[in-house]
């Protein structure tokens, strides 16, 4: 069993990834992974409570400041703050005092240790803390180094060096603090409670109380609680957290309105279509929570290394000792070096800044209407060289309009139309809800329903066997056949239009030299038109699921990188098998959602393109964070193994690169380029 909770008061990543892997050695804990971005811990357990209890223990015995809570506790993380400002503000001070002024030894040296243990307390306590458990990481870096300072007579060096790293910690927490506090603004959609009436007064009550077909009500400023169909009401309805969108959208009588949108103005009597846990914002919620459990391939690698990196530092600086020892005789000078190279080597550059540049990006994305599975499905989007949409409720409208019915058996439009809502009933195919929405009869249940896939459906009607789908493969307008007994009795034809967005999203694929590809199901007439009006590269017509399945197997096997865009419970497998899945619409089929990477909450196709240039740059920044970081590290080094640096300028290089990493990480969260006419994302 599966269970999640909020961890804070954890000060760095590297804390975080050994903190965890002391909680998967507890009995009974499985899977322990710890977001130091997210401040989440999440764990698998047969026995919760217990395993929760343990979870505790352990960690305020390796980190006493972390906390484990249902929410966040926002004033504790304040006054630890303050305390830490406070302890560092008289620690710098007495060394002022110690550097400016003549004392007795005795003195000096009280001061001295006062001061250093004002600047370092935590940090050397936590280094002995995970020592005893034989974990090294930065903390132990950073005591050696003081203590050896201290050892070679280098005081206020020692000093500096802890009173400069611990402002770099102060200053890393407010960064990624307000990155946090950023990303979690996109995505505070959850509504706190839904008006409903109870005997005649309006009642506040939590959103999953309300059941399918309760009536509820918004009025002006509150957030629409459920989804549902609007019966009364005309409203402007503010849907930028849905889907990015700025400009607030008209709402009124008979239209269906999501879950998470505010209300501008006037009231809205909305009958509930869903429950809570299955409407949008729910949706969007869990999507967004769990993003960060799929790491790319390069997040990953960096929390693997860091596990070893700092052994593998301290094994260097041990060898840069030894070899300084052996050239110059001096062993002081020697142990300066190897100090010098301890402080530099710190990792957290690395391992904070690269899970913070994947954590914003998605959260950009998330605030555009994109939803992101993971990092790595952030990763893959960068990758992508060819896109294939499926058609119908995906590059056009999806709402079907019958143009024309026929009947070959006697019947009248009429009838024809009823036999067919009759097996369509069930689906959700945009086909079938434009025949069923069409009948004005009352639809009876029918008897030994089976759907052929890609086909159409079999049931039983008075006896009598029928088939609604398309058999003749060779028609060339959109349409549904009706059988009945194995012979043809009627036909109807319909209609779809294309989304104005496919076209401009087709064409920004394309200036990116992304190869775009038409799949669908309908016959070749209708799939070139559409193909011919948008203005894909390549169209492929009469495909089986399986068709589509096949076709991006043979792109892979090829080594191509391709996408795959669609809505339906068909295009479930083609999600699954592509190397990203997009999904259109959170409302569509949840078999579709499932299966996909990545979910455009407004169905709108220009999004596809919107996500890979985020991607693009999200990435970009990562290798910049990787790059510098590694960059400055090995000129420092140089430089200090070579005596023309010392142990200030290790310390500033450390802290310095690791703020501006997490400052260039948190460019990935502001990224919006949007070109004024269109108000497009723009690379």
């Amino acid at each position: 069993m599966q269970s999640k909770v909020k961890i804070v008061g954890l000060d760095c990543p590297n804390c975080a990834i050994s903190l965890q892997k002391e909680l998967n050695k507890i009995d009974g804990v499985a899977n322990a992974q710890i977001d130091f971005i997210k401040n989440s811990l999440v764990f698998d357990s047969e026995n919760p409570e217990k395993a929760l209890k343990d979870i505790k223990l352990l960690t305020k015995k390796l980190e006493p400041r972390a906390k484990i809570t249902e929410g966040e506790k926002e004033n504790k993380n304040k006054l630890n703050l303050l305390i830490d400002v406070a302890f560092l503000l008289v620690g710098v001070a007495l060394g002022i005092v110690l550097f400016l002024c003549n004392m007795p030894v005795w003195l000096y040296w009280s001061l001295y240790t006062i001061s250093a243990l004002l600047l370092g307390w935590k940090t050397y306590l936590k280094a002995f803390r995970l020592l005893l458990k034989g974990i090294i990481n930065e903390n132990l870096l950073i005591t050696i180094s003081v203590i050896g300072a201290s050892v070679i007579s280098e005081h206020m060096e020692g000093l500096m060096v802890i009173a400069l790293y611990t402002t770099g910690k102060i200053f890393e927490n407010l960064a990624v603090n307000r990155s946090r506090r950023s990303i979690e603004s996109l995505v505070r959609l959850q509504p706190e409670y839904a008006n409903i009436l109870v005997d005649g007064q309006e009642k506040k009550v939590k959103p999953e109380e309300v059941a399918i077909g309760n009536i509820i009500f918004v009025h002006a400023g509150e957030k629409v609680p459920l989804d549902g169909i609007i019966l009364r009401g005309n409203v402007l309805v503010d849907n930028q957290s849905l889907t990015g969108e700025s400009v607030p959208v008209q709402r009124g009588e008979g239209e269906e309105i999501l879950s998470g949108g505010i209300v501008l103005d006037g009231t809205l009597e909305i009958k509930t279509t869903s429950e809570y846990k299955d409407s949008t914002v729910s949706k969007i919620m869990n999507l967004v929570e769990n993003a960060s459990e799929n790491k790319s391939k390069t997040e990953t690698f960096i929390s693997k290394i860091t596990r070893w990196y700092t052994l593998g530092v301290v094994v260097v600086a041990l060898i840069v000792l030894g070899i300084v020892w052996i050239v110059t005789k001096d062993f002081q000078l020697a142990l300066y070096r190897g100090l010098i190279f301890l402080v530099v080597s710190c990792p957290c550059a690395f391992a904070i800044s690269v899970p913070l540049s994947y954590f914003s990006g998605l959260g950009n994305a998330s605030k555009h209407g994109m939803l992101i599975k993971g990092s790595n499905f952030l990763d893959a989007c960068a990758g992508l060289n060819k896109i294939a949409f499926d058609k119908t409720g995906t590059l056009t409208t999806g709402q079907f309009e019958i143009k024309k019915v026929q009947s070959f058996g006697g019947l009248n439009e009429e009838e024809i139309i009823y036999l067919s809502a009759l097996g369509e009933q069930n689906s959700l195919h945009p086909l079938a809800k434009a025949i069923t929405n069409s009948c004005k009869r009352k639809l009876q249940q029918v008897d030994n329903v089976h759907e052929i896939a890609g086909a159409g459906i079999e049931y039983s009607y008075n006896n009598d066997s029928y088939f609604v789908g398309r058999k003749d493969k060779n028609l060339k307008t959109t349409c549904i056949e009706l059988y009945k007994n194995d012979i043809k009795i009627g036909q109807i034809e319909l209609s779809d239009t294309v989304k104005e967005s496919s076209k401009s999203a087709c064409r920004g694929l394309k200036e990116m030299g992304i190869k775009t590809l038409l799949l669908s199901g309908d016959n070749s007439e209708s799939v070139e038109k559409v193909a011919k009006e948008i203005g894909v590269d390549e169209a492929k017509s009469n495909l089986l699921p399986q068709d589509k399945y096949d076709y991006i197997k043979q792109c892979q096997e090829k080594g191509e990188k391709i996408g795959y865009v669609g809505d339906g419970i068909n295009d479930a497998p083609s999600l699954t098998l592509a190397s990203v899945g997009f999904s259109m619409g959170i409302n569509g089929s949840p078999a579709s959602i499932e299966a996909s990477d990545v979910v455009i909450v407004d169905d709108n196709p220009e999004k596809i393109m919107s996500a890979i240039k985020i991607s693009k740059y999200t990435r970009k920044i990562v290798w910049e964070n990787i790059i510098l970081s590694a960059l400055v590290k090995i000129v420092v080094l140089s430089l200090g193994a070579a005596g023309v640096t010392g142990m200030l300028v290790a310390v500033f290089a450390d802290v310095g690169v690791t703020l501006l990493a997490v400052l260039n990480s948190m460019r990935a969260l502001k990224y919006k380029r949007f070109d004024k006419s269109t108000k497009k994302i723009k690379e």
